[in-house]
């Protein structure tokens, strides 16, 4: 199965990447596989569960197996990966304790984001990206297109932190979004899944235009909470996918 997923859409990296005069290219092999391993488990092209061979991905990528051990150690700190010793590396299953972990950090730092964002005047630039990105999610939902509202969700919250002037804390926000943004692609597929989370996006972004503090709050931590409800159904429909 590893081998399949893996040929789909994997890049080459062996050869030397040309550097220009007084720069230097710190990318390494170790960078190219996490990436690949870490896309392909985010959008469960590597379903929890699954094996992945250390030799396997090391030919694939044309490296040593030392770069395909970073990057596999990379997404265990990361909860992806579960690294055992002389037996098979799997996708790490959903674990319910690091989902709700994850969920209280995130919505700690998003609050503060937004209460931020509310206090800072928006230019004219930035409310027109908030208002591009809602349309373009609704026309996701329209074309049923869960990949495309994925990556919008990206960008929503990455302009919110923007809005805050704020934007360092990103990367805060997605090292706890992957926990859970594996259950959230599967939510996804529900019906009517999209058109909810674009509503909360709406309601996020009107109190943020209206400065309310109170109702931009509330806002995130309903958008937020939904959670709770959706790994109540994953757990039902996909029980195997869980630790315990």
């Amino acid at each position: 199965m590893i081998s399949s997923m893996v040929s789909s859409g994997c890049k080459v990296i062996g050869a030397a990447m040309p550097q220009t005069l007084g720069t230097l290219d710190r990318r390494t092999s170790a960078d190219d596989v996490y990436e690949f391993l870490f896309n392909q488990i985010n959008s469960l092209q590597l379903l929890p569960g699954t094996r992945i061979s250390e030799v396997e991905i090391a030919e694939r990528f044309d490296v040593s197996r030392q770069p395909v051990r970073e990057a596999f150690i990379r997404l265990a700190n990361r909860g992806l990966l579960l690294v055992r010793p002389q037996r098979a590396t799997v996708v790490r299953r959903f674990s319910n304790e690091a989902i709700m972990r994850a969920r209280f950090i995130r919505t700690a730092i998003e609050c503060e984001v937004l209460r931020r964002a509310c206090r800072t005047p928006l230019n004219k630039k930035l409310k027109t990206r908030l208002n591009r990105c809602i349309e373009a999610q609704k026309k996701a939902v329209q074309d049923d297109d869960i990949d495309r509202f994925h990556k919008l969700d990206y960008d929503f919250h990455k302009l919110l932190c923007a809005a805050a002037n704020s934007d360092f804390v990103f990367e805060a926000i997605v090292e706890n979004k992957a926990q859970v943004d594996r259950i959230c692609i599967l939510s996804l597929a529900q019906p009517a899944a999209m058109d909810e989370l674009v509503d909360d996006h709406i309601k996020i972004v009107e109190a943020v235009f209206d400065q309310d503090e109170d109702a931009v709050v509330k806002a995130i931590t309903l958008h937020l909470s939904r959670l709770d409800d959706v790994i109540a159904g994953i757990r039902k429909s996909h029980a195997d996918f869980f630790e315990n």
